[in-house]
Parts: C-alpha cells; sequence; structure tokens
C-alpha cells in the first residue's frame, strides 16, 4: 500500500485572487509562494463556498455547501462573533476527522471561526491540538473599538493569553508549526495552518513594514509568504517534502481598495458574490505527484478538499450528504474536473451558480435599503472571455440561461431557506464570551492600537 501523504493546507484570511506574485501582483513580494507555484500547480478557477470567513470555513471544513451545515445565519450576523451561541455541529464529519480515523496526526495552528463554544472548538472535530485564535483578530479589545472583550489566544480548549502581541503571531504560529511537524515527522500528518492576515487589523512586524512596497498590507503578506518558505524549509530538512502535499489557498477574496489588496481583474470584494469575493488561489505542490509548473483553468471548489483528503487517505467520508466532489484525479494531472456547477450562496440565497463557462446571477441584496432587500434578476456573463463580469450575455445565450436556471431550482429546493436537505447547526445552551476584560490584569495591549475592522 502507497504512504498516506502528510497534507498541509494553508488557508489565509481575506487574501485576494490578485495579491500573490504568481497571481499577478506587482506590488506583492511573494517568493515562496511563487516557488511553490513553479513547483506545483496554480488553480485559476477555485472557489470558497462563501465570501465572509465562517461560512466559508465550516462548507471548507464538511465538504457542505453552507446552507446544509446551518451555516448561512447567525443569530449575530454573518459570522459567528465572541460568545455566539451556534457553531459546527459534532454530528457533521469534517476532513480533520476523517484523516484522524484514518491514522493521522492532526494539527490545526491559527483561525478557527467555526464556533468558541467548548462543544465547537477544534479537539471536538478531529483535531488532535488547537493552538491559536478562535475568531477574527478584530474581535478584540481596539483603539476607540472597545466592543468586543479581549482576544483570547487558545492551547486546545483553554485560554492561554489575552490579548496577545498581533506582530509577533505569525512567529509563534510557525514555530508551533514546526514542532508539530517534527514531532510526526514518520507520518501521516494534517497541519491545517490558518493564518490571521490579510484580515483587518493590520498589525504587522517592522521589519517587514519598512521592507514592504505596498504598506503594511504588503508587510502581512510578506509574513504569509515567509511562514510558507519555514514551512517547506522544514520538510527539506526532515526529509518529508516527496511525501507531503501543501494546498494553499483564502478563505474569501480581499476587501482591496484603500487597503491595499487585490482581486486582480476579477468584479467585487469579499462580502459579494461576484467572483471578487469567492475565486481564491490554489496552489498544490507534491513533488512527484502533483505536476510542476501547470496551471489548471477547470472548475474546483473548497467543498471538494474533504473528498479528495479521504481518497488519498484511504479514509471515510462518513455517513453524511455533502456537495464535495473526489478532485484527487485532476489535482494529480487530470484534465476534467468532474465538478460540473459551483453555487454561489449569500446567507440563505441563491445569489448565483456557473459552469464550466457561463455564470448566471439569479438574485441579489439590495444593500441600499434597510432591512436589505432582495430583487430577482438575470444576468450570464461568459467568464472564459469575461472573467471581470461586465457583458451581460443573456439575450445571446436563452438555452443557457434556461439550463442553468434549472440547475439553480434544483438546488435552492434543497438548500434555500426552505430546503428539504438543510442539517441543523450545533446550538450551546448556556454560551459565554472565553474572556472577559480586566483592568488590573497586565494585558501585552489593553487595547490594540488600530480601530480598523471588517
Amino acid at each position: 500500500m502507497a504512504r498516506q501523504p502528510n497534507i498541509i493546507l494553508i488557508n489565509c484570511d481575506d487574501l485576494g485572487f490578485g495579491d500573490l506574485g504568481c497571481y499577478g501582483s506587482e506590488v506583492n513580494d511573494t517568493p515562496h509562494l511563487d516557488r511553490l507555484a513553479a513547483e506545483g500547480t496554480r488553480f485559476t478557477e477555485f472557489y470558497m463556498a462563501s465570501p465572509v470567513c465562517s461560512p466559508s470555513r465550516g462548507a471548507m471544513m464538511c465538504g457542505c455547501y453552507p446552507p446544509r451545515i446551518g451555516f448561512d445565519k447567525f443569530t449575530k450576523g454573518w459570522v459567528l462573533f465572541p460568545g455566539s451561541p451556534e457553531g459546527l455541529s459534532t454530528q457533521e464529519t469534517t476532513f480533520a476527522r476523517s484523516l484522524k480515523d484514518a491514522g493521522y496526526a492532526t494539527q490545526i495552528v491559527g483561525k478557527w471561526h467555526c464556533g468558541d463554544q467548548k462543544e465547537f472548538l477544534p479537539t471536538r472535530h478531529g483535531f488532535d491540538h488547537y493552538y491559536g485564535l478562535p475568531y477574527s483578530n478584530d474581535m478584540g479589545r481596539q483603539k476607540d473599538r472597545c466592543i468586543w472583550p479581549p482576544l483570547p489566544l487558545m492551547r486546545d480548549e483553554e485560554v492561554i493569553e489575552a490579548q496577545p502581541d498581533m506582530a509577533s503571531l505569525t512567529q509563534r504560529y510557525v514555530e508551533e508549526s514546526l514542532r508539530f511537524m517534527r514531532d510526526n515527522k514518520d507520518g501521516p500528518f494534517l497541519l491545517y495552518f490558518a493564518h490571521m492576515y490579510v484580515h483587518l487589523p493590520l498589525i504587522v512586524p517592522e521589519h517587514l513594514a519598512v521592507r514592504s512596497r505596498n504598506g503594511r498590507y504588503g508587510a502581512a503578506v510578506m509574513a504569509i509568504d515567509w511562514a510558507t518558505g519555514m514551512l517547506m524549509a522544514e520538510l527539506d530538512r526532515l526529509g518529508i517534502a516527496d511525501d507531503t502535499l501543501i494546498l494553499f489557498t483564502s478563505d474569501n477574496g480581499s476587501k482591496a481598495g484603500e487597503w491595499g489588496g487585490s482581486n486582480g481583474e476579477l468584479r467585487g470584494t469579499k462580502g459579494t458574490t461576484f467572483e471578487g469575493g469567492q475565486r481564491l488561489p490554489l496552489i498544490a505542490r507534491w513533488p512527484g505527484k502533483v505536476p510542476a509548473g501547470r496551471v489548471c483553468e477547470e472548475l474546483c471548489a473548497s467543498l471538494d478538499l474533504l473528498p479528495t483528503f479521504a481518497t488519498l487517505a484511504g479514509s471515510s467520508l462518513g455517513d453524511k450528504q455533502i456537495d464535495g466532489l473526489d478532485v484527487s484525479e485532476l489535482l494529480l494531472g487530470g484534465d476534467t474536473s468532474p465538478r460540473e456547477y459551483f453555487a454561489y450562496f449569500f446567507q440563505s440565497d441563491l445569489d448565483a451558480i456557473r459552469d464550466q463557462r457561463f455564470k448566471l446571477h439569479i438574485g441579489r441584496a439590495n444593500r441600499d435599503v434597510k432591512p436589505w432587500g432582495r430583487e430577482a434578476i438575470c444576468e450570464l456573463y461568459d467568464l472564459k472571455a469575461d472573467p471581470g463580469e461586465t457583458s451581460n450575455v443573456a439575450a445571446e445565450h436563452p438555452e443557457v440561461v434556461a439550463r442553468l436556471q434549472a440547475a439553480a431550482a434544483e438546488l435552492n429546493a434543497k438548500l434555500g431557506p426552505d430546503g428539504s436537505e438543510r442539517r441543523p447547526v450545533g446550538m450551546a445552551s448556556q454560551p459565554c464570551p472565553l474572556t472577559e476584560y480586566d483592568e488590573k490584569h497586565p494585558y501585552f495591549a489593553a487595547e490594540y492600537d488600530l480601530s480598523e475592522a471588517g
């Protein structure tokens, strides 16, 4: 039997499609990630299942569109906040659980954001150990914005520090990751490295800030690149690079604009179902297995990671229905994706659906009114010719519109607001925040010095 591969999944926060040198950036320095792409395959049609954090991450973990697992709406907003009662149900099978059951050592380092109550933490979902922040880094106490309790840094199920130094946190994450890799070098292991960057606030190391050509945003991207280089170097030092699949991606698109991020030529940003909100970089490297120097334009999604990992590891998918497809053959050099359609959900609403070429927008939230309204639309874009979604070609392709409308209607009947295949979200009976502010406590930073958020 072939050796089960080690798997390292690197997931950034709000990193856009155009933020890496190998995806066209001319302002961010990413030599290690560019080398990763040169030594592996760079995907150009890869999607996350939501344009915001919690639904995106829950969907990726479970191979399901967010509404299927109850991750489409939360009591406090689009995403989970400190003390939210909801979280990822322990009835769901995550890729960590699947791999752990197949004999893998499993570790998450970084951002979780699938529920901060004890029953929802990573250690209840197949991870042997956890070290990181349970939600976004703007959900702590900030200058002029002290609406949340102190930001908790956790080890397993315990808060080990409140209001940690963000500028050094990526370095601490790398240290934890290297220790895990060394302890499990004989494999197999799963390392899920979930970056804090480039989510606001951008609190970055000074030595990177002074070298960046793109302000603090560029410095945050440099930190991500450095961390990747460190993981690659450690694989070489341990002699296990050929036994390890590395995947690099981001949870949703960039906020772009004034912060310095870029979604390239794609329309829209984080929080939208235009391409800029959900089409993300995906770089895969596995020497001798994943073709080097390849650019893959086939359709695939984060939903596909769970079944693909299961195939590579010889593990189980569990007994729950999922939306992911096994793309292991595509990953290893195949020409065709098994994915016929990808659907774009905005909370509980199906906004758009695409096939290998065309994308049909069928609805859109009207954010100019409160509470937000929603309007039915019919906009068709040829994504191969027009990835920026600038020219509506619905009138020229009525047969494509009809086919995509039928596919959307079928999926909406299953997963829409009244869908027949929706499963309940996990609910905590007595939710409470993990930390409380104590004015006498010697925090590293009682309030972070930046008020930017989002």
